[in-house]
C-alpha cells in the first residue's frame, strides 16, 4: 500500500507575463518514475488563489486564445473589489472559478491518457507572483 499514493511538488517559474505553461512533459516524467505501469489517476493541483489548471491544445494558438478570452471575461481594470496588488489584480482571484486549480486525469498502463492534441497546462494571469508550485499526485 505504500506506493499506492505518491505525490511530488513542481516549482514552476511562470514569469512576469500572463502565461499558459505546458506541464505535460512534467506529468509524463512523474508517471514514468512512480506509476510502474499501473492504472490509476493523476491529480494536478495548484495551491494558489490566482492560477488554474487547464487541459487544452497548445502550440496552435489555443493557449493565446485562452488568455485573450480571459481578458474579455475578466478585464484588467478597476472594477474589482479585491484591489491589492497590480491594477486589475482582483480578476486574478476570480480566475480559479473559470479555470479550476485542479484536474484529475486517467492513467492507463502507467501512461497519461490524453487526447491527441490535449496538454496539461498551468494558467497564470497573476504577473505579481512569478513562482508557482504544482502538486502532482498519483493514485494507483
Amino acid at each position: 500500500m505504500s506506493n499506492a499514493f505518491t505525490t511530488r511538488v513542481l516549482n514552476i517559474a511562470s514569469g512576469t507575463e500572463e502565461t499558459v505553461a505546458d506541464l505535460t512533459h512534467d506529468c509524463e516524467t512523474f508517471l514514468r518514475e512512480v506509476a510502474g505501469g499501473r492504472d490509476g489517476l493523476l491529480n494536478i493541483f495548484v495551491p494558489h488563489a490566482t492560477a488554474g489548471i487547464a487541459v487544452i491544445e497548445t502550440g496552435a494558438g489555443s493557449d493565446i486564445d485562452l488568455l485573450a478570452a480571459l481578458h474579455t471575461l475578466l478585464p484588467s481594470d478597476d472594477r474589482w473589489r479585491h484591489r491589492h496588488g497590480t491594477p486589475g489584480h482582483g480578476r486574478d482571484h476570480v480566475l480559479p472559478a473559470l479555470v479550476p486549480p485542479h484536474a484529475t486525469l486517467p492513467v492507463l498502463g502507467g501512461r497519461l491518457e490524453l487526447g491527441t492534441w490535449q496538454s496539461v497546462c498551468l494558467v497564470d494571469t497573476n504577473i505579481s507572483n512569478p513562482n508557482r508550485q504544482v502538486r502532482l499526485s498519483f493514485l494507483g
